[in-house]
């Protein structure tokens, strides 16, 4: 029913809405009035139009999409702003054309005493594993470190390694491990906790350019309709300053827009006595539009350099097992002890987790929270999810722990056929990015990008989510089959994931997430009703316009 006593500011017409509400969700014939920051009706024409006076602004969807604002529940904009600033190989698909980025970086910032940034793929290099000569060969004279785009892993020359200190007599560190030369000095490529070896020696980006990194990202993802998100770590880290203060300036300067949860970082390295400090940090970081009360842990690592934590070993070369089977970043004991604490002083848990054990350790912790301290509202999620054993599949709807995908990564493509499947076997790569068996099993879905690390288009998202193939766009040249095609969504479904899903594990569901009368009017305006056309032209649809509160915060030009 529309708030008639109420003009209002903006009427959408001339297309359909997907308003994400009910239990299955499809667009509907109807028009939108908006006004104060609120949508006023979703009715028909005629009943939106009496809502319209001269002052109001007349949006013709031109036949697209009217959608909720999505919203990315597991994204690094900080990282990510700064990259595009700085030097960013994001989107180079080769060495070479990684070198030809650092060379011409370096030339242009002659002034740098280090030239940081990253971006790049393993596999774009051999084994991907990229050599300090590469490096060498365009920048000799000064220290290079360059993080690859999952943030896992980092690529340094010569000088950066000699700086650190770090020569062949050095040992792995517990949580990482350094590539090697056949006599055992260091290749160039860290892994893991070895990046810090190096990374503690870099300066830090200073707290302006930070920020500057958040407003440009905040100005990226809002042309990609993103309108909220949760930060997926929010803390100190190699070569940036501490986010969470980064955050707050924006939050008191109101130049953060979107809608911001903060994940703050679990310490890894230490345990249960840094509870009061998440404590006071949730405290004070609750300010504007951002809002920290999320702890992130980061239980293990990545498959690609097989550090992800996995029941079984991993396979070597030749197919056989080895005696590697991944890492655990938090002992399992503790990771029980610290998720009761958490739980039970009311911050949601944010996971990553990519292996099947590290899954089951996540999901044995969260159980035991729940028999301690009993069903609450904390809406904890784990995010990645790369491999879940079949017996784990049916324990987040009874946990009502929420499944946090990154969609983009569940398809064909060099990393994962030449990196991944080989060392996984053909048995367990199987069981790769379930998203079809849990949301049959119950399962609450929310999506993200993980943004530096693959791109935050969730248009692009949802394609995968749809086809299990990655978008043309992205793979030029013969299409991929598609990946195990029967854990594929359906549009609605992967939709609804980057929007309501997101909006819940957001705790913003109330007034996010669905069009519906009442709530913000963090409104999407798409170029075409991608549940109109074929399945394989999703990722063709476009952002023409977002909204925030109902103020236009983009607007396409072409």
């Amino acid at each position: 029913m529309a708030h008639r006593s109420q003009q209002a500011d903006t009427v959408f017409v001339g297309g359909r809405v997907f308003t994400g509400a009910g239990t299955r969700p499809t667009p509907v014939d109807a028009a939108v009035a908006v006004g104060g920051g609120r949508i006023l009706a979703v009715a028909d024409a005629s009943a939106v139009w009496s809502l319209a006076g001269a002052a109001t602004e007349v949006v013709d969807l031109e036949g697209g999409l009217l959608v909720p604002g999505f919203q990315d529940a597991h994204v690094h904009p900080v990282v990510g702003g700064a990259l595009m600033l700085g030097c960013d190989l994001g989107g180079r698909s080769t060495a070479e054309g990684c070198l030809a980025v650092v060379g011409q970086y370096a030339g242009d910032h002659p002034d740098a005493a280090w030239i940081r940034g990253g971006g790049w793929s393993m596999d774009s290099f051999p084994g991907g594993t990229p050599t300090r000569g590469m490096l060498d060969a365009v920048v000799p004279d000064r220290p290079v470190l360059l993080t690859n785009r999952d943030g896992h892993g980092a690529w340094a020359n010569t000088r950066a390694l000699g700086l650190a200190g770090v020569d062949r007599h050095t040992p792995d560190p517990a949580d990482g491990r350094i590539e090697r030369e056949p006599d055992g000095t260091p290749a160039g490529t860290l892994h893991e906790g070895a990046v810090e070896l190096v990374a503690r020696h870099m300066p830090i980006a200073t707290p302006d350019e930070a920020y500057a990194g958040l407003l440009a990202a905040q100005e990226y993802l809002f042309s990609l309709g993103v309108t909220g998100w949760q930060d997926a770590m929010i803390g100190a880290f190699p070569g940036n300053p501490d986010n969470f203060d980064v955050y707050l300036r924006a939050a008191r300067e109101g130049s953060l827009l979107a809608r911001v949860v903060g994940a703050l970082w679990w310490d890894r390295e230490r345990g249960l006595e840094q509870l009061p400090e998440l404590a006071e940090r949730r405290r004070t970081g609750r300010v504007g539009r951002f809002d920290a009360t999320s702890v992130k842990i980061m239980q293990d690592g990545v498959a690609e350099n097989f550090t992800a934590g996995m029941l079984e070993p991993y396979l070597d070369g030749c197919g056989c097992p080895t005696a590697n089977s991944g890492l655990s970043f938090v002992d399992p004991a503790l990771l029980v002890e610290a998720v009761c604490a958490l739980d039970r002083s009311g911050f949601q848990v944010h996971f990553h987790a990519l292996g099947d054990r590290a899954v089951r350790e996540a999901l044995d912790a969260l159980a035991a929270a729940r028999a301690a301290n009993g069903v609450n509202d904390n809406r904890h999620h784990m995010a990645h999810l790369q491999v879940v054993h079949p017996d784990d599949i049916g324990r987040f709807a009874s946990l009502n722990v929420a499944a946090n995908i990154q969609a983009l990564w569940a398809a064909h493509e060099p990393q994962m056929d030449e990196l991944t499947i080989p060392f996984l076997g053909p048995e367990r790569a199987a069981l790769q990015y379930p998203f079809g068996d849990l949301r049959r099993a119950g399962a609450r879905l929310v999506a993200g990008s993980d943004w530096s690390v693959s791109s935050p288009n969730p248009l692009w998202g949802i394609h995968v989510a749809v086809n299990r193939t990655v978008p043309p766009e992205e793979t030029p040249g013969a299409p991929y089959p598609p990946f195990h095609p029967e854990q594929a969504l359906s549009l609605a479904e992967a939709l609804t994931a980057y929007t309501a899903g997101s909006a819940w594990v957001n705790h913003l569901d109330d007034v996010t997430g669905t069009v519906e009368e009442g709530k913000y009017a963090d409104l999407v305006v798409l170029d075409r009703d991608p549940f109109a056309g074929p399945s394989r032209e999703i990722a063709d649809a476009r952002v023409r316009r977002t909204y925030i509160d109902g103020r236009l915060v983009f607007a396409a030009t072409d």
